[in-house]
């Protein structure tokens, strides 16, 4: 798993069905503190997310392809809660 922030929604008009209706967010990698990091990623939103949140994030195919019920999904990230407190 992975924190990260929501910094911005991509927008396509052409894309593989799989992805029709699902909304794709740019995330930048945080610490467990909220410092942001130098990387990002691109998760597909399953929670509802929006820019600026706090989130978590499962990077692994098989993981992502299980949370959202498809088998065979082109999928590697996906967003799989919003984080409201981080305690260290």
């Amino acid at each position: 798993m992975i924190t990260g922030r929501v910094i911005g929604q991509i927008y396509s008009t052409i894309n593989h069905p799989f992805y029709d209706g699902k909304k794709l967010m740019i995330v930048e990698k945080t610490d467990p503190t909220g410092k942001a990091g130098s990387d990002y990623l691109i998760a597909v939103d399953s929670v509802g997310a929006g820019p600026g949140e706090p989130v978590l994030i499962l990077d692994e195919g098989n993981g992502a392809r299980q949370v959202l019920n498809d088998a065979n999904a082109p999928v590697r990230s996906v967003i799989v809660g919003i984080i409201d407190h981080v305690s260290t």
